[in-house]
This record gives structure tokens, C-alpha cells and sequence, in this order.
């Protein structure tokens, strides 16, 4: 299988995060692939017109696209997603909680990096907050997670947080949040993170 990769992309790293817990990620040709913003990368394109990462190419030539459809097609035995409904239910909630602070931050990466100018600064105030209230929520009930089998939910949070690590470190998530400081440094503990880690210091 080809998977379209690039080293610093936050949603790449899920995939790889996963394909290590499952012993799978010598499984995973790597093509260094760039997606951005503002522009069309035509060999991405061929395989996924939305010209995003991560991509997959099965051995047949199909490909498969989002984070979220890959790790279904990888878990094949459902190791990280659990198949009662209600656990099910609540993995899902906590990788939407993930998945959702990490499309907040590539916007306002996006929205940061464009020339002073022309960025909209309400934006960036209003995506600030919003990762703020999802930082102190998190801190409030990161200890729920904590509790519960390693999964997908764990995967998408951790990868958020390293994420704020790698593009915002003026935004000093761990202040005031001892409890999250303390989920994060035990996920990036853990083999399959510190597989992934090299590849965006």
C-alpha cells in the first residue's frame, strides 16, 4: 500500500500512529507528498481530487482518503475502534473532539502564515478561543479518556497535542493544565508515538 506522507502533516501522523499500535507500518510505502493550501499538487491529484493528506493507495489502485476511513480500513480486526455501540459511541466522540481542534489549528496556521495584510484577524481571534475552551475542556475531562482502552480517541488528542507543540508554542497549552500535560507526556511515551517522532523534530 502507497501512502501520500509528509513528515509534519498532524493528520498524517494518526495514520502512522495507528499503523504502528496495529504492527502494520512496514506494511506502508511512504511517497513524500506536498499538500498545500494555495496549491494543486498534480501527482496527489491522481489519486484524490480533494488534494489532501494522508492518501492511500491499496494494492488494486484504489485509493482511500481521510484519516478517519483509513484507520477503518486498517483496523481490520477493530482494535482501536471498539464495536459496542456504546464504547463505539464514545471513541467516536473523543476522535471528533481530536480531529476537530486539529482542523481549528491548520486554519489558523493558514490564516497566520498569509501576509499581514490580508489576514482576518476575527478569525484568528475567534479560532484562538475556541481552541482555548477546547484545551481547558479537555483538561477537565482527560482524565475519562485516561481511563479507558488505548483507541483512536487516544490517537487524534494526542496528535492535536503535538501538533500545538510543533506550530504553537506561544499558545503555552500546558499552562494551567497539569492534568492534560500529564495524558500528553504518557502518550508521546508510548512506542508508537516515538516511532512517529523523528519525522517532525
Amino acid at each position: 500500500m502507497k501512502l501520500h506522507w509528509s513528515p509534519r502533516s498532524p493528520f498524517v501522523r494518526i495514520v502512522m500512529i495507528a499503523a504502528h499500535e496495529l504492527g502494520i507500518a512496514d506494511r506502508l510505502t511512504l511517497v513524500r507528498t506536498v499538500a498545500a493550501m494555495s496549491e494543486v499538487n498534480p501527482q496527489l491529484s491522481a489519486d484524490n481530487p480533494l488534494n489532501k493528506l494522508p492518501t492511500l493507495v491499496l494494492d488494486d489502485g484504489k485509493a482511500v482518503f481521510d484519516s478517519r476511513v483509513i484507520l477503518r480500513l486498517l483496523d481490520s480486526a477493530d482494535r482501536l475502534h471498539p464495536v459496542n455501540r456504546e464504547a463505539g459511541l464514545e471513541t467516536a466522540r473523543w476522535q471528533a473532539m481530536g480531529m476537530g481542534l486539529l482542523d481549528i489549528l491548520v486554519l489558523l496556521r493558514n490564516e497566520r502564515d498569509r501576509p499581514e495584510n490580508l489576514r482576518s484577524h476575527a478569525h484568528m481571534t475567534a479560532w484562538k478561543q475556541k481552541v482555548a475552551n477546547s484545551l481547558d475542556w479537555l483538561e477537565q475531562h482527560v482524565g475519562e479518556l485516561a481511563a479507558r482502552q488505548f483507541d483512536v480517541g487516544h490517537v487524534a488528542v494526542g496528535c492535536a497535542l503535538g501538533y500545538l507543540d510543533l506550530r504553537f508554542a506561544e499558545l503555552d497549552w500546558r499552562y494551567r493544565r497539569p492534568n492534560l500535560v500529564e495524558w500528553g507526556a504518557a502518550f508521546e511515551a508510548r512506542s508508537s508515538a516515538m516511532a512517529c517522532r523523528g519525522e517532525i523534530d
